[in-house]
């Protein structure tokens, strides 16, 4: 996962993730709004979620795309591994980041 200050930086991102086969999909959530503490100070703004589906073997490239990429001093990149789900969906994801089509 990681957040973008907007829309079109979002699509952005993710448009660059997928077409270098970094992720198979990523979702685009709508505008929210985070509040947190940056060097010591309140800071509040709005944000969009990209979540982004991928395998463990593409991680340090798309991180490091990621924070080529990204507006921020220090982005956001949370990784939660996927302990499970439906089959075929899952070695979709896998074709798509491993395919070299």
């Amino acid at each position: 996962m990681t957040t973008l200050p907007d829309e079109e930086q979002a699509k952005e991102l993710a448009s660059v993730l997928v077409t270098r086969k970094l992720a198979a999909c990523i979702n685009i959530l709508p505008k929210m709004t985070s509040i947190y503490v940056w060097q010591g100070k309140l800071e509040q703004g709005e944000e969009h979620l990209l979540i982004i589906k991928t395998e463990q073997s593409r991680l340090v490239e798309l991180q490091d795309t990621i924070k080529e990429a990204h507006p921020y001093e220090l982005p956001e990149i949370i990784v939660v591994p996927i302990v499970g789900g439906y089959e075929p969906y899952l070695n979709w994801i896998s074709n798509s980041v491993n395919n070299n089509d």
